[in-house]
């Protein structure tokens, strides 16, 4: 039988040399990562039967980011997440369900042993499905539109404007569709996107409508907080490696249209001035 392979990760450097010679005692192969940025290499490069991660991790990222990352990487991998708090929320544990098992420091070895053993002969449990950003907005899209469209109905200005739902939010499929090519190109921040025809039409049509400039704004920032719950109701599936990223990008994306949206606006308002 082949030798099993751990990923080890602990920013403390007795901790993770330590529980490496124990491992390594116990006829495992190990390799260690001291920091989240280590461990995603090693994922990105290298399998692994079993990854063993504390939950708190200094600098960018954490535990949940190492476990998201392996979940990607490896479905297969036996995850394994060590916490020194036992009881957590339940937005928390929601969390971890895409962990193995959670072991509660400090452990004792034959108790770790045994665990790892455990879940080695077993196998890793029930799928734990990992999904992107992009996959999730793309998946609840019409969710998010229906969350907007409650928030927006307990806005007095906006309400002002008697449309209908349908009428209200028919820019948002294609917004949504811009955000998710936007999230799966993965262009660094601040790239300068191409001109959207769609946010361009909103803007005239928000102007024909009676909209000020400041409903405009107000219904993209309600449109980010729909966004960000949506992506809040999802956490025990999102993949952490990428979240901080995909979050700035929707941020940005969301801004990038509203400016082009104010700038029809003005134009159009300009025009009848004239």
């Amino acid at each position: 039988m082949s030798i099993a392979r751990i990923l080890l990760v602990d920013d403390d450097q007795v901790i993770l040399l330590t529980l490496q010679r124990i491992l390594e005692l116990n006829d495992y192969e190990v390799t260690v990562a001291s920091s989240v940025s280590d461990a995603l290499k090693y994922i990105t490069t290298q399998t692994f039967d079993v990854l063993l991660s504390d939950l708190h991790m200094p600098g960018a990222g954490d535990g949940l980011t190492v476990i998201s990352a392996m979940r990607h990487a490896n479905p297969k991998t036996v995850t394994l997440l060590l916490s020194a708090f036992p009881e957590m929320d339940a937005a928390v544990t929601s969390i971890l369900r895409q962990t193995d098992q959670i072991l509660v420091k400090p452990m004792e070895v034959d108790a770790l042993m045994a665990v790892i053993r455990k879940h080695l002969l077993e196998g890793s449990s029930s799928p734990h499905p990992v999904e992107t950003v992009a996959t999730i907005l793309e998946r609840t899209a019409n969710l998010s539109i229906a969350d907007w469209l409650r928030r927006v109905g307990f806005e007095e200005a906006l309400m002002a404007i008697p449309l209908s739902d349908e009428i209200r939010s028919e820019h948002l499929p294609a917004l949504f569709s811009d955000l998710v090519v936007r999230l799966r190109s993965f262009k660094p921040l601040g790239t300068k996107e191409h001109p959207s025809s769609i946010a361009a039409a909103h803007g005239i049509l928000r102007r024909k409508q009676g909209y000020s400039a400041a409903m405009l704004v107000d219904e993209s920032r309600l449109l980010q907080i729909s966004i960000f719950q949506t992506l809040q109701n999802n956490l025990a599936t999102i993949d952490f490696s990428v979240l901080l990223l995909g979050v700035m990008t929707i941020a940005d994306e969301v801004d990038s249209q509203l400016s082009q949206a104010m700038a029809s606006y003005i134009a159009e308002a300009e025009r009848y001035a004239s």
